[in-house]
Order: C-alpha cells, then sequence, then structure tokens
C-alpha cells in the first residue's frame, strides 16, 4: 500500500512536467513503468544469492538509465553535493593545497598563496603521512581530500615528511573558506603585449577579467591574449561578463532553447565594456569547452577576436539543479545554447544513436553555415574552430611515462630542496650539469615504459608463435630485442629536450606555485608565439576580420 501511495505521490509531482504528451496515456506510462521497478527492486533485495546495498544498487540503476540521456544529466547524493558545489563555484572549507598520489604515497601538489596551507609552511613535495593522527596510507587520494576538507575554523593536524628532513613535521592548520582564483596569472608578455590566463567560469570570473585588462592597459599594453585552454567552463552568466569586457552594452550573447518556454532565455552584456577596439587573440584547445566556447564563440561572431589554437570540445547543452529527497540533487540537462551568429556548437547528437548505443557527431557536409557580423562563415555542431589553427603536440609517451609514475614531481621535490629559488620564473632553465644530475638520479629509479617498437616486437613474436614461424625467426626478432634493449640507456637523453621541458614546469611549481608555472610554460607556448606574432602584424588581423 505505501508503495503505491508513493508511486501517486511521484506522479502528481511530474505534472507540471508532462505537458507535451498526452496526459492520461503518458501518467498511466509512468506509474506503470514504477511499478515494474519498485516490483524488481525488492525482488532482487529479497532473493538475489548474495547480499546487495540497497543504495548502490539504486545508484547504478540511476546513473546507467541517466546515462542513456547525455553524459552531462547526472544524479548526486547527498554525500557527494558538497564537492558538486565546489567544482561549480571554487569554493569549499579546507586549508588550500591539492594533493596527487605517487604509488602508495600522497604529496602535495599545489599550494594556494594566501591560505592556512601557505601560512602555515606546508611545501609541494610534502609527503603528507597522517591527518588528525590518522594514518592515510591505506586511504585513497579522494578520502584524504575529504579529510583534509571540512567546517570552516575548525582545525586540523597534518604530520608530513619533509625531504632532507628525517622527522616527520605537524603542522596545525586552521580550515578556512577556500575560493581558488579562476585568473591564476595575467601580465605583460611583451612590452605591448598583455596576457590573461582565465581557468574556469566560477563566480567572478567576468569582474576578474575586466580588473586584468584594466590593469594591463595601465602597464601600457595595446593588444591582448585571453587564454582558455583546458577550461571546462562554468557559470553562463560569467561567460556573459567576459564578454561584456571587449563587446558593448545590449549585445547578445547567448541564448537558450529547450522543451520547456520556462528555459528559453537570452542573455545580453548589462555593462558599459572597457575596451572594444583593442586587439585580442583568444586561444581555445580540446578542453576549452560550454562557457569557453561561449566566448570564443561569441568574440568570433561579432569579429571582436581572432581565434588561436585547436576546435574546441562542443558542449553546447546548459544544465540545471533540482534538489531530490534526502538532500541528494539532479543536475540536468534542460536546454541547448545558441551564441549570436545562431549556432549551436554541440557536436553530439543524444537524442539520435547508433545501434550500439553510441551518440553520433553531424557529418561535415550536413553542418548548417552561418555568417560573423562582417560576413565570415563559420558552422554548427563542430565546437568553435579557430581562425588560425596551431595543433598542439602530443605528450611523447615516456614522458608521460615519467609524469605519471611521479619521477619528474619527485626530482623537482629533491631540486627545490636542496637549491636557492630562481631569480624569477620566467627564464628559468636547467643547465647540463642539473640534466646530468637528473641522469644520475634516475639510474636508481624504476620506471614501466615500453616503446612503441617493443611492443610491436612482441605483438610480432606472438604472431610468429601463432602462425607457427617463431623457430625460423627466433634469432632475429632476438637480436631486434637485443637492439631494443641497448637503446633504452639512451633515452632519456634521445628525448632530452621534451624531459627537460616538463621537469623545469615541476621545479618553478615547487618554488613558484600556479602563478609561475603559467608564467614560465608561456615561454615555449607556440599559441602564444602565433598569438603574439598576429596580433604585432596589424594588416593581417584585419584581413582575417575583415575590418579592412
Amino acid at each position: 500500500m505505501k508503495r503505491k501511495i508513493f508511486v501517486f505521490s511521484f506522479i502528481i509531482v511530474l505534472l507540471s512536467a508532462t505537458a507535451l504528451a498526452p496526459l492520461t496515456d503518458r501518467y498511466f506510462e509512468i506509474a506503470r513503468n514504477l511499478d515494474i521497478f519498485a516490483s524488481l527492486f525488492k525482488e532482487v533485495n529479497t532473493y538475489y544469492v548474495d547480499e546487495v546495498s540497497p543504495g548502490m544498487l539504486m545508484k547504478t540503476a540511476i546513473d546507467n538509465m541517466l546515462g542513456s540521456l547525455d553524459p552531462y544529466t547526472n544524479y548526486i547524493p547527498a554525500d557527494m553535493v558538497e564537492d558538486f558545489r565546489t567544482a561549480n563555484t571554487g569554493q569549499y572549507g579546507g586549508i588550500g593545497a591539492m594533493t596527487r598520489q605517487i604509488g602508495k604515497r600522497t604529496v602535495v601538489s599545489m599550494v594556494f598563496p594566501g591560505f592556512a596551507a601557505h601560512r602555515g609552511g606546508l611545501k609541494v613535495g610534502d609527503e603528507v603521512l597522517k591527518i588528525d593522527g590518522r594514518d592515510i596510507t591505506s586511504l585513497t587520494q579522494e578520502e584524504a581530500g575529504q579529510l583534509m576538507k571540512g567546517e570552516v575554523g575548525k582545525p586540523v593536524k597534518l604530520t608530513v615528511k619533509r625531504y632532507g628532513i628525517e622527522e616527520p613535521i605537524t603542522l596545525e592548520l586552521k580550515r578556512e573558506k577556500i575560493k581558488i582564483s579562476n585568473v591564476p596569472w595575467f601580465g605583460m608578455i611583451d612590452h605591448e603585449t598583455g596576457y590573461i590566463r582565465l581557468s574556469e567560469f566560477t563566480p567572478e570570473a567576468g569582474k576578474n577579467v575586466r580588473s586584468a585588462v584594466i590593469k594591463l592597459k595601465e602597464q601600457k599594453a595595446s593588444r591582448l591574449i585571453l587564454d582558455l585552454r583546458n577550461n571546462p567552463g562554468g557559470l553562463l552568466m560569467e561567460a556573459v561578463n567576459v564578454c561584456n569586457v571587449f563587446i558593448p552594452k545590449g549585445k547578445k550573447v547567448a541564448s537558450t532553447k529547450g522543451r520547456l518556454a520556462e528555459h528559453n532565455e537570452t542573455y545580453e552584456t548589462l555593462d558599459a565594456p572597457v575596451d572594444t577596439e583593442i586587439p585580442l587573440a583568444v586561444i581555445i584547445n580540446r578542453g576549452s569547452a560550454s562557457a569557453s566556447e561561449v566566448v570564443a564563440g561569441t568574440l568570433q561572431d561579432y569579429d571582436r577576436a581572432i581565434v588561436i589554437g585547436e576546435r574546441s570540445f562542443g558542449k553546447g547543452l546548459v544544465q540545471i539543479q533540482r534538489p531530490l529527497s534526502y538532500n541528494a540533487q539532479l543536475k540536468i540537462t534542460t536546454a541547448r545554447y545558441y551564441i549570436p551568429s545562431g549556432r549551436c556548437v554541440q557536436v553530439l547528437d543524444y537524442s539520435h544513436r547508433r545501434e550500439d548505443g553510441s551518440a553520433a557527431s553531424i557529418p561535415d557536409s550536413l553542418k548548417k553555415a552561418f555568417t560573423t557580423i562582417n560576413g565570415r562563415t563559420v558552422y554548427e555542431a563542430g565546437g568553435i574552430e579557430p581562425d588560425l589553427i596551431i595543433t598542439e603536440p602530443e605528450m611523447h609517451p615516456l614522458v608521460a611515462t615519467l609524469h605519471q609514475e611521479g619521477l619528474l614531481f619527485d626530482y623537482a621535490t629533491r631540486y627545490a630542496a636542496t637549491k636557492p629559488a630562481p631569480v624569477n620564473a620566467r627564464n628559468f632553465s636547467l643547465s647540463d650539469a642539473d640534466y646530468q644530475d637528473f641522469l644520475s638520479w634516475m639510474k636508481n629509479q624504476r620506471y614501466h615504459y615500453e616503446s612503441q617498437p617493443e611492443k610491436s616486437l612482441e605483438l610480432l613474436k606472438k604472431t610468429t608463435v601463432k602462425e607457427r614461424y617463431s623457430t625460423e625467426l627466433r634469432e632475429q626478432l632476438n637480436r631486434i630485442g637485443a637492439l631494443l634493449t641497448s637503446k633504452r640507456k639512451d633515452e632519456l637523453l634521445i628525448y632530452r629536450q621534451a624531459i627537460e621541458k616538463e621537469l623545469a614546469e615541476e621545479i618553478i611549481t615547487h618554488y613558484f606555485l600556479e602563478a609561475g608555472f603559467v608564467e614560465f610554460s608561456l615561454k615555449n607556448d607556440e599559441n602564444i608565439k602565433a598569438a603574439t606574432g598576429l596580433l604585432a602584424d596589424t594588416n593581417r588581423y584585419k584581413k582575417i576580420l575583415r575590418l579592412q
């Protein structure tokens, strides 16, 4: 009887959301399927051969149901709501530090200036041994992270092992409200070019970009670069505010269209801009999504900026949060957004799937063309395509292995603990003696890396056995294997340039934290070089945007 009352109540709640279908048929279909599910859930929990967790079973069912819609419609259990809020606001109660796992160790990978961890002396490279006296060696990174977060004002005690110090150090810190800056660095990269890195669209993103532009203009910046690479997006209104720094008040930035009329909205700039004329380049890549695409696409549609880099991610779906019972939440896709030219950047069509259930992208031949203010052709359903394409090189597998297994990080910790800080981040470089020291240190380190030739050789060996050629080819294959093995000792020299770049970035991060990492990385950045050169070439800049 209670189950039937629950089903009836659920139907009443859904009345306002089902107006587009024949009411009687739709309500019956909902009630019938809920009744079937409730019966099935009860039978499984009662009769399944092994003990099952009702909560985990229900979450699995919900996740798979929502997964059939799109990747952005998610169920958020009560115990995960705080993490979800942190991801969307950039705020949490904690000490202002991040950790990563290296093997079974939990090490501090970032300390944010101005917060408890930084003031209390925690350093990048410190290995966390205990949190409030609890040994964390058996905990996951997520579990350890949760222990460091908590109620604002509540103290937390960290026991850490620091390179070069024999005895563990105990730091007593007080949790506080942490708000991570969405502009980790801005500054002049030459006498005329200002640069702003925007990492996410959390609250005050527009305000912070506006402030950065004003300060750069005070430093005589006559052209600007806005870097949105690997920016996953965030609040749509903050994308509007960022655009408003460069385009006039009252200009359309985005509109949303959903199944329900209440989700159809138009977003326009609300304030006076800072500068509508200064030459502007926006850099994007495959990790630039959602609000990043609104900004890049809007400035492209108004021919206000040249977009440089790689095609963006292609997320044109809007989500809202809805409260559920027992303090859980639902993040649900309610609309698609469209930028000023009228195009939607959404790449994958989740409403029409292949037979295997995967979502397909719209073929180029079927993509609709739109035009910018000055008549340039742009296309829908493919993310934002840059005006100038610069492909970012893939990290070599050997370098990726050294990074993932923490060897570059560990050497950087050793380096920073034994050598004085460089004068500044931008001009830092490793000397030949530094790299030789790294090579000597690496002789005592183990890492698991198999080159592509070694993988191919192993596959060939298996194939020859299967095809019964192994006897005839064994000697030749063994000779090739021996040659590849002899080359292993030279890998760290062969790929020195790529390794040195990543190693130097790790070292600079230990000394100067996130701001230093951003500033240092500009030096060898091909996108930055291309943007700087294009902005300096006034005729080419204007020609691309059809300003002349």
